[in-house]
């Protein structure tokens, strides 16, 4: 993809999004390393991912917070989860086409990466923290909350979502699947590892893999995976 090209794509999607992103972090946030690494060591979105993943979760828990007065922490550490793990990211991300604009190496190109929703999460965060650089701290959280607003309408986000390892658990049993064992792997640097879990029922092979920042939110993430596969069967 040539520049002119690509920064063209990072502005239809600032216009989009109704955010004044400069041009070139926002080709820099939709930047996926395996493009870097296939172009001479480009820049590629992982630092942005970084900031972005920490303005969005203070953004969703003030917003929480100030929303579920009567809440306790539990629920609200529930409905938080709900809203930023990988799997609601990358739902927020196919909502808005946003695979369409990421800038991919080849071998991710050719194995369907703009739906992957580890690729599609990460890139939503790097938005995030590319507006915080370029508008400010309002204009990064105002641009969560547009994200998040579909979600915060679909009435069973706070259900299954909210506790998914227990209602994987409980399906699991009523099925005669037994109990669901979990192995978690994580790669990275220190400062942004990434954990991927996945999620096998008794004995049998794992039926769902999911991604976070964190081992429990990649449980999540797979018990999520998991619970919508065995309710489709």
């Amino acid at each position: 993809m040539g520049e002119s090209v690509s920064r063209d794509r990072a502005s239809d999607l600032a216009s989009q999004l109704a955010v004044d992103v400069n041009a070139e972090l926002l080709e820099l946030a939709l930047t996926h390393r395996s493009f870097a690494y296939e172009n001479g060591g480009a820049g590629h979105n992982e630092r942005l991912e970084f900031l972005g993943d920490s303005i969005l979760g203070q953004a969703v828990t003030v917003m929480l917070y100030r929303e579920n007065p009567t809440l306790d922490e539990g629920e609200l550490a529930k409905r938080r989860a709900s809203l930023v793990s990988s799997v609601a990211l990358a739902e927020v991300a196919r909502a808005i086409g946003l695979g369409r604009y990421i800038r991919l190496g080849r071998g991710e190109e050719l194995t369907g990466g703009r739906d992957k929703s580890s690729i599609l999460a990460d890139t939503v965060e790097a938005v995030i923290g590319a507006t915080y650089l370029s508008a400010g701290p309002e204009e990064a959280t105002a641009l969560v909350m547009r994200l998040i607003a579909p979600l915060m309408l679909d009435p069973d986000r706070f259900g299954v979502s909210m506790d998914p390892k227990t209602s994987l658990q409980e399906l699991s049993a009523r099925l005669g699947r037994g109990i669901p064992r979990y192995t978690v792997t994580n790669s990275g640097p220190d400062h942004s590892k990434r954990f991927l879990a996945a999620v096998a029922l008794g004995d049998e092979a794992p039926i769902a893999t999911g991604e976070g920042t964190s081992k429990k939110y990649a449980e999540m993430a797979a018990a999520r995976d998991a619970w919508a596969t065995l309710s489709s069967l």
